[in-house]
């Protein structure tokens, strides 16, 4: 419980806690409410003095700024005046000095103008010149080629009449003097101990164009067999190289020559004739077929080739003027012929490859030098075969020959 005095009366009475805090809430808001209008209203007035002083302090400040920034702006507009005025100058000066170079420039440019109408008036005469020269050089050149021209046609014309004027039997005879003449050019500095002549017997029924045949020490270690062919170009029916290789073998054989060689000018047109030096011993034994400018250096080669077997020729002919029986000598002796013919077809095959290839560019010089000496290998292989083959090894395990071959040693003082 609780007593509550009244203020206007003084009278004390008794309320209890539900009333007192009724009580005591009506008179809290009742206050509240009063001093929070009062202190509004306070704000408010502050507020508004507060807001009008701001607005009279910006106010004068905004017009001060204003009064700054127009004395600036004044002091900016002098200033630009007088870099205008300034840059006007400096443009005005810039401008003459344009126009003074201007001036000068377009003097030079008349001037070189009129140099260059000049130059190329004096190039252009110059060239009218030169182009006169030219074109006179030309004619001139065209005549010389035309007169060299004609003449170049009238051989050409005398050469079909010659050749129209040849029989058969002259344009063969041709071929055969050309050969004959090449290996006469060289025949005492490179075969002085040859025999190359026409072939003439004709006991058999048929006889090659020529043999050759070489010696050392009167021993026979090479023979060659030589058909030469040509024909006309007029000859309606043309003949083929296969057409004579028969015949060739024929007399190779008949006239006792280890080679036979066919020299032709027969199918020009035909690339395995044109390749160089042509093996044909795929068909018929040690045969070949040559072009003209291919004579020389097949005999060279045959003939180096055979020089590695001369000595055992010699031994085989001082075997025979004793009475030997020789027969299984010459057996293996013709053994080593084969095995050199093997390693000389051989060297023989890439000689036909450097000869293609000089045929073809100088540029292939390089492959030349190896194939030839690849050969110049083959050759060597087969040389080392040669020196190592001997009469005492052939007659090994031959007591009949053992025993000759003593006694010619004993005969001529030989251990």
């Amino acid at each position: 419980m609780h007593e509550i005095i009244c203020p206007k009366c003084g009278e004390k009475f008794s309320i209890d806690e539900k009333s007192y805090a009724d009580i005591q809430k009506q008179i809290r808001d009742k206050t509240f409410e009063k001093e929070v209008s009062a202190r509004v209203t306070q704000a408010e007035e502050v507020a508004k003095a507060n807001a009008e002083t701001e607005k009279t302090r910006l106010l004068a400040e905004k017009d001060a700024e204003i009064e700054r920034l127009k004395h600036q702006v004044d002091e900016s507009q002098k200033e630009t005046q007088a870099e205008v005025l300034k840059a006007e100058s400096k443009k005005d000066k810039e401008i003459a000095e344009e126009k003074l170079k201007r001036q000068e420039l377009e003097a030079k440019l008349e001037q070189a103008e009129s140099e260059k109408k000049i130059a190329v008036k004096e190039a252009v005469e110059e060239k009218d010149k030169e182009l006169a020269q030219k074109t006179e050089q030309i004619n001139s050149l065209k005549e010389t080629h035309r007169i060299q021209l004609e003449v170049k046609e009238k051989e050409i014309e005398q050469i079909r009449d010659f050749k129209k004027s040849l029989s058969t039997k002259m344009v063969g005879e041709s071929l055969e003097q050309h050969c004959e003449i090449e290996f006469n050019k060289i025949r005492m500095t490179a075969f002085p101990n040859a025999y190359f002549e026409k072939d003439n017997d004709a006991k058999s029924g048929s006889k090659g164009d020529y043999i050759f045949r070489d010696y050392v020490d009167s021993v026979e270690y090479i023979s060659i067999m030589f058909e030469m062919k040509n024909e006309s170009d007029e000859t309606k029916t043309k003949h083929k190289n296969a057409d004579f290789f028969d015949k060739l073998d024929k007399d190779r054989n008949e006239k006792g020559c280890e080679y036979a060689v066919l020299v032709s000018m027969l199918e020009a047109d035909n690339e395995f004739y044109n390749q160089g030096i042509v093996d044909v011993s795929y068909k018929y034994p040690k045969m070949y077929v040559i072009r003209p400018q291919f004579f020389i250096s097949l005999i060279t080669l045959l003939r180096n080739a055979a020089q590695k077997t001369a000595e055992y020729r010699k031994q085989l002919v001082v075997a025979q003027n004793q009475n030997i029986d020789l027969a299984n000598f010459e057996k293996e002796l013709k053994d080593a012929q084969d095995k050199f013919g093997h390693n000389y077809r051989l060297a023989s095959d890439r000689f036909k490859k450097a000869i293609e290839e000089i045929d073809k560019t100088i540029k292939q010089q390089q492959k030349t030098r190896d194939a030839l000496q690849a050969s110049e290998n083959n050759l060597r292989l087969a040389n080392d075969k040669a020196q190592e083959l001997s009469v005492k090894k052939l007659v090994k395990g031959k007591p009949t020959l053992l025993a000759q071959y003593e006694q010619i040693k004993a005969e001529k003082g030989e251990v």
